[in-house]
């Protein structure tokens, strides 16, 4: 059987994933496209975070993909103006929790963003300008932990209130609309 491999632009609200058994009914990954049989989400985007989620039948690949040898870019909206001392915090490494533990993060690339590109578009409503002012910054990471984005913007006293990924090693968001779907090859990634 050739291996299917997709990339998808995850809304917000929808989990990623495909089986969901607890009580609550929620937007899982089904919803969206007719995945064939045994696809599987390359990493997750938590239920809050959208942007760009890719998709394999072939778990090797999977592996591949999250591995710490590929980047996977992040923007993030935070409550607050962002100063640059905080920006070097995130580019150092900040302390976290991860499974109970305290997990220093390792080095990644930070930046401030101060015009967001088109293809992020308007996504949901956060708030309104009486809570006080919002910035973005680009986080690049080889890693990822649980919530980490949030949870390293959180240590540096700027909480995140948009989530979006952007860039998975080279394969870029731009270009996909909310809730698209196309078929993709990893010729990117291959050695």
């Amino acid at each position: 059987m050739e291996q299917q491999h997709f990339a998808l632009h995850k809304p917000h609200g929808y989990l990623s994933q495909f089986i969901y058994e607890k009580k609550r009914n929620k937007k899982k990954l089904g919803e969206l496209f007719d995945f064939p049989e045994g696809t599987m989400a390359i990493g997750r985007l938590d239920e809050d975070s959208e942007g760009l989620l890719l998709l394999t039948t072939d778990g090797k690949m999977s592996e591949l993909v999250r591995s710490k040898t590929i980047e996977k870019e992040y923007f993030a909206q935070v409550d607050g103006l962002l100063t640059d001392n905080a920006v070097e915090q995130l580019k150092k490494g900040v302390e976290i929790g991860f499974k109970g533990i305290r997990y220093v993060t390792k080095p990644c690339q930070a930046h401030l963003v101060h015009q967001l590109p088109s293809f992020i578009g308007e996504g949901r409503r956060i708030r309104d300008e009486r809570h006080g002012p919002t910035s973005w910054v680009s986080i690049t990471l080889t890693e990822g932990k649980y919530r980490q984005v949030r949870k390293m913007t959180a240590a540096v006293g700027f909480p995140t209130l948009r989530l979006i990924r952007v860039r998975v090693g080279d394969f870029k968001l731009e270009g996909l609309k909310v809730g698209e779907v196309k078929s993709i090859t990893f010729d990117f990634i291959l050695p």
